[in-house]
């Protein structure tokens, strides 16, 4: 017990968040590493007001912790695949459209399958610190940042083009990227970093990009689909989310012969020996529904 509690305020970055994320009183972790530190009889920790730091002894222990709980971890694994099923609290975190449209109509399959687990869904686009934050697994679309998270790439998600009836009437559909010169985009910026992604397309099998005009920039998918929608330009969408828009008219395909590369979906998570029985079977299950929903390549 105390072990796990050192590497979760070491892993926190401080006893409240620690805490927290154990669903523990504060008091309890700060006692539970003060017994830890007089059994060994050395300090392990830096404490400050902010923040706690690894002493030289701290981190010598705390990398050998590290690998006792992963055993632990792993070995209790082992058994409860044999028999029991896996059962606790899961915290997930995933892009909007794919937590409102495809994951949450799903649960109750899920939860049939596995009634002894608790999810904790959450719907972001933003970046997941999932040792900060307590969360087990998340789901991202696009390319990924160098991290230490192990990345298992689900499947690439298919692309297009596609503009408003209205926008098509008053600025007509380009007919090549030669054209896309007079056209007006909806910027998509990155939710964490700001950066306006460029329009991109496939010519031969070759990646291109082009800086288009634009009057407006957003950083949320709904916000990006929702100008479009007013005819503010033209936008580039994985399929699966326009295709309802096209069906009902409100959007159209263009540049066909041109679309945007596909997008890799990946679900990341902490190392592999930390991997729950709990983890293991969403994330089995998960990358299961997402090919087919989504029709991944």
């Amino acid at each position: 017990m105390s072990m796990r509690v050192f590497a979760a305020v070491v892993d926190c970055g401080g006893f409240t968040r620690a805490a927290q994320q154990l669903q523990l009183p504060r008091a309890t972790v700060s006692s539970a590493v003060q017994q830890l530190e007089a059994q060994l009889g050395a300090r392990l920790l830096h404490r400050t007001t902010r923040r706690v730091q690894l002493t030289l002894d701290g981190g010598t222990f705390y990398e050998r912790c590290q690998q006792l709980l992963a055993d632990f971890d792993e070995l209790e694994s082992l058994f409860s695949q044999q028999g029991a099923s896996p059962r606790g609290k899961l915290r997930i975190d995933v892009p909007g459209p794919i937590g409102r449209q495809v994951l949450a109509p799903a649960l109750p399959a899920f939860f049939a399958l596995y009634p002894d687990i608790e999810l904790e869904l959450g719907v972001t686009d933003r970046p997941v610190d999932l040792i900060q934050e307590g969360v087990d697994c998340v789901i991202r679309v696009g390319a990924l940042a160098e991290s230490r998270l192990v990345a298992r790439r689900i499947g690439m998600l298919p692309q297009g083009n596609y503009a408003s009836p209205d926008y098509l009437a008053a600025f007509g559909a380009p007919a090549s990227p030669d054209a896309l010169a007079g056209h007006r985009a909806v910027n998509y910026a990155s939710p964490s970093t700001g950066k306006v992604f460029a329009w991109e397309y496939l010519q031969e099998g070759e990646r291109r990009e082009l800086a288009l005009q634009s009057q407006v920039s957003v950083n949320q998918v709904e916000s990006y689909i929702a100008c479009a929608l007013a005819g503010l330009g033209l936008i580039q969408l994985p399929r699966y989310d326009a295709e309802p828009h096209v069906a009902a008219g409100r959007l159209m395909e263009v540049l066909a012969g041109w679309p945007p590369p596909a997008m890799p979906v990946s679900v990341l998570y902490p190392h592999r020996r930390h991997l729950s029985r709990r983890v293991q079977v969403f994330v089995e299950w998960a990358s299961a529904l997402l090919r087919e929903r989504l029709r991944l390549e």
